[in-house]
């Protein structure tokens, strides 16, 4: 099928063989022993379960995925399970209560250190470089799936943050595309858009209601909003200075009494907004509910806080991790080497879990014209990339809701900013301490 397949397996059972040699003691569950890398045999019979969240579409392209992996290594027997992604989750703490993680497991950021910090995950570092290829990946890739000095996640996909804007609504409405500026610049083209719209149309979403617009404009000053150890970054001041940008924005943003009408769809989904400040990879699924008369979006940079800033970076869409309990480490380690990296599945899966984190899945996608934009964009802002921040602090999902709750709040004139960051700093002193 692609002209690297027969090198790569040739080279596959050497790189396994003499990876054994470098399997470090100290590693979580079966993976960690010498014994067992002594014993280990590449050809073995081995069962692994995969676990992943999705839907029919992405189970269908897991399952094309491990024919062409058994294609090369039919001593491999890898049953699939899937399920939504609260459900997952749900799922997954059960097993972990009980020490039953599955072999290999999606995974998402936001619970790569409460699982990592637990020991519920294998350090793959013992992999990289032989069983793991990391020469498709860079380095700001790998250091993603770091958590306290151990690589216990290899992202397959990225995306980086975007403004998304509609073309075909700002035709209607005679308005030229956002052409970039601060935040300042951004409130007074949603303003231009939301006059043209006569409140039928508006031209964004209160931008202060997202965590992430906080973030990139703390990273701007230099600051992540935790540190590695999960102490806050911020403070109640720089919190208030940012939630009081909104006070302008609210005045001429689509209203949120407007937004509760058509939840769960966004303003942006529903053809109301003409922009969205969120992560590039929800391009098709903006497409998908437009509707067929929307064959393009517009994406370009979020506003820029402080000129020359390195505010962005990339955020795997999903990873790949091993339990620490897997029986069989280097077998599961061949699994996400083929998952993260091989054109095969780059082929299979094209975009459908992101834009490939690695350059050789990457060369087998065939992308489509919103994956090639969302190339295009990563490429465009390289230059206002920085280093990913630490991963997530346990619990980030619950400040990142609660984040949100409060801006509807603050939308609705229930809350002042002083109030809302409170609520914020309590919610997060519970969080941190709990």
């Amino acid at each position: 099928m692609f002209n690297i397949r027969k090198r790569r397996m040739a080279a596959a059972a050497a790189a396994i063989t003499a990876s054994a040699a470098l399997v470090l003691t100290g590693c979580a569950g079966g993976g960690g022993s010498e014994e067992a890398a002594a014993t280990y045999d590449p050809d073995e019979e081995v069962t692994l379960n995969l676990a992943f969240w999705g839907n029919d579409v992405r189970a269908a392209l897991y399952e094309e995925a491990i024919a062409a992996f058994n294609e090369e290594y039919p001593n491999i027997t890898v049953n699939s399970s899937f399920l939504g992604f609260p459900e997952f989750w749900e799922k997954r703490q059960t097993e972990a209560a009980g020490g039953g993680l599955p072999d290999v497991m999606q995974f998402d950021y936001s619970y790569l250190r409460q699982y990592s910090e637990n020991g519920l995950l294998l350090d793959l570092e013992p992999y990289l470089g032989n069983i793991i290829d990391t020469e498709p990946l860079s380095e700001n890739i790998l250091s993603i799936g770091v958590v306290d000095g151990e690589t216990t996640g290899i992202p397959t996909s990225t995306n980086a943050w975007g403004l998304f804007t509609n073309p075909k609504l700002l035709e209607q409405v005679g308005v030229e595309e956002f052409e970039g500026g601060d935040w300042e610049d951004y409130t007074a083209w949603v303003k231009e858009v939301s006059d043209a719209g006569a409140g039928s149309l508006w031209g964004g979403t209160d931008f202060t209601g997202r965590i992430q617009n906080f973030e990139i404009q703390q990273r701007a000053k230099g600051d992540d909003l935790f540190t590695e150890d999960g102490e806050p970054n911020f403070t109640e001041e720089d919190l208030a200075a940012f939630w009081e940008q909104g006070e302008d924005a609210r005045a001429v943003t689509i209203p949120q009494q407007r937004l509760e009408e058509i939840y769960p769809v966004s303003g942006f989904d529903a053809g109301l907004t003409t922009s969205e400040l969120t992560w590039d990879n929800f391009g098709a699924g903006y497409l998908a509910n437009l509707g067929a008369e929307y064959t393009e979006l517009g994406l370009v940079a979020p506003p820029v806080t402080e000129e020359g800033a390195q505010d962005l970076y990339l955020k795997p869409s999903m990873l790949h991790s091993i339990a620490s309990t897997t029986e069989h480490p280097e077998a599961a380690a061949t699994l996400v080497n083929f998952l993260v990296n091989s054109p095969e599945a780059g082929a299979i899966f094209g975009t459908n879990r992101g834009l490939p984190a690695s350059e050789t899945m990457l060369e087998g996608a065939e992308l489509d014209p919103i994956g090639q934009q969302i190339r295009d964009y990563e490429e465009s802002i390289a230059e206002r990339l920085g280093d990913a921040p630490p991963v997530p602090i346990v619990g980030y999902g619950t400040l990142e809701e609660k984040f949100r709750q409060l801006g509807q709040e603050l939308g609705f004139g229930t809350l002042t900013v002083d109030e809302a960051v409170e609520q914020f700093f309590n919610e997060m002193d519970v969080v941190l301490n709990q």
